[in-house]
């Protein structure tokens, strides 16, 4: 059993570095782009023609919140290359598998997210703005110097959360034959019929890069309210 287990680490390992963290980071980071994108557009008070906007992103994160990921990883996979549109598409929409990998678990992080940072803007409190707007600042100004610090504050656990989860998620992408560590265990476990160990293992690592990520997530909600301890708990 040590033998399978020594074997079989390093390379669990390897591909845990050269497929699951890069897809990871890659993954969240467009995803956080694009959910305060979306959340900024879904809190606008603008009419018109960008009621149509918000109404396509509000579309946007309902979709992504009512199918499960496996079945979206399918979708731009698998089900993208039967979409031929003459004249624009007409072989179909063929993605490598790590780049429909990014964009399926970027969009639906950005769904998700986007519901965090939505909440975590609501829930600064209506004077902060009107302290903004009384010094003379403009509404972007407000947002960027005082609305989104402290709303980056509050989100952080949850988005944590989220960054945590998409950690494990990623092992789905072995079903669009991306060679992370799920993927890898599971041709091992082929080869030495000891699927119980390399399952466990494999686990194992996952269990441990989301430790690390844990023990981040605490130091980040430290040094973000710091300011908060020094002023006995008020705003900041």
């Amino acid at each position: 059993m040590w033998q399978i287990i020594t074997n079989s680490f390093p390379q669990l390992l390897a591909a845990g570095l050269k497929y699951t963290i890069p897809l990871t980071l890659i993954s969240f980071v467009l995803g956080l782009i694009l959910a305060l994108i979306t959340a900024l557009v879904r809190l606008s008070n603008q009419k018109g023609f960008f009621y149509i906007v918000k109404a396509i992103f509000r579309f946007y994160v309902w979709l992504f919140r009512s199918t499960p990921l496996l079945v979206q990883l399918f979708i731009v996979f698998f089900g993208l290359p039967y979409l031929k549109i003459k004249g624009i598409f007409p072989d179909g929409i063929k993605l490598e598998p790590m780049t429909a990998g990014i964009i399926t678990f970027s969009l639906n992080t950005g769904a998700y997210c986007s519901e965090t940072i939505r909440a975590s803007i609501l829930s600064i409190p209506e004077g902060q703005w009107e302290a903004a707007y009384s010094i003379g600042m403009t509404r972007a100004q407000a947002l960027r110097r005082i609305i989104l610090p402290q709303a980056l504050r509050v989100s952080l656990p949850p988005l944590s959360n989220s960054f945590i989860g998409l950690v494990k998620d990623t092992s789905l992408a072995a079903s669009i034959t991306i060679v992370e560590m799920f993927e890898v265990s599971q041709q091992i476990a082929a080869e030495n019929y000891q699927p119980l160990i390399m399952y466990s293992l494999v686990a194992l690592i996952y269990a441990i890069f989301c430790t690390v990520l844990s023990w981040l997530q605490g130091y980040l909600e430290k040094v973000t309210s710091r300011y908060i301890s020094a002023n006995g708990g008020g705003n900041v």
